[in-house]
C-alpha cells in the first residue's frame, strides 16, 4: 500500500511538471517577450517543491507510528509545513522530526493540531 502511494505521488508531481512544460513551449513559440525564463524557472521551482512534497510524504508514510495519519504537506522552496490533526503531541513531534531529516528539507512549519484528549 504504502509502495503504491509513493508510486502515485511521485507520478503526480511528473505529470505536474509535464503539464507546466507542455504549456511554455507552445505559448514561447513564436516570440521571444523575457518571460519564458522566469515561466521555465518557475516550473522548475514547481516540479522541485513537488518533488520535495513527495519525498516528505513517503517518509511519514514510512513511518509506522505515522503512517495512518493524514497529514498534508506543503513545500516552498526548502521550507516544508506540516498541516492536519495528530493523535498526540508526541506524534506531532515525530512528523517533524520525520520531515526533518528528509534530504532537501532546510525549515519544517509545523501546524499540526493535536486532537482534543489526545
Amino acid at each position: 500500500m504504502k509502495a503504491l502511494a509513493f508510486a502515485l505521488s511521485v507520478a503526480f508531481a511528473f505529470a505536474l511538471a509535464a503539464c507546466s512544460s507542455d504549456g511554455s513551449k507552445s505559448s514561447g513559440s513564436s516570440s521571444s517577450g523575457g518571460t519564458s525564463g522566469s515561466v521555465t524557472s518557475d516550473i522548475k521551482q514547481d516540479a522541485k517543491d513537488a518533488t520535495l512534497t513527495t519525498k516528505v510524504k513517503s517518509a511519514l508514510a514510512a513511518d509506522v507510528g505515522l503512517s495512518t495519519l493524514k497529514i498534508d504537506v506543503d513545500s516552498a522552496g526548502t521550507t516544508v509545513t506540516l498541516k492536519g490533526t495528530v493523535d498526540s503531541a508526541d506524534k506531532k513531534q515525530r512528523a517533524e522530526e520525520v520531515a526533518r531529516k528528509v534530504d532537501g528539507v532546510a525549515t519544517v512549519r509545523n501546524q499540526l493540531q493535536v486532537k482534543a484528549g489526545g
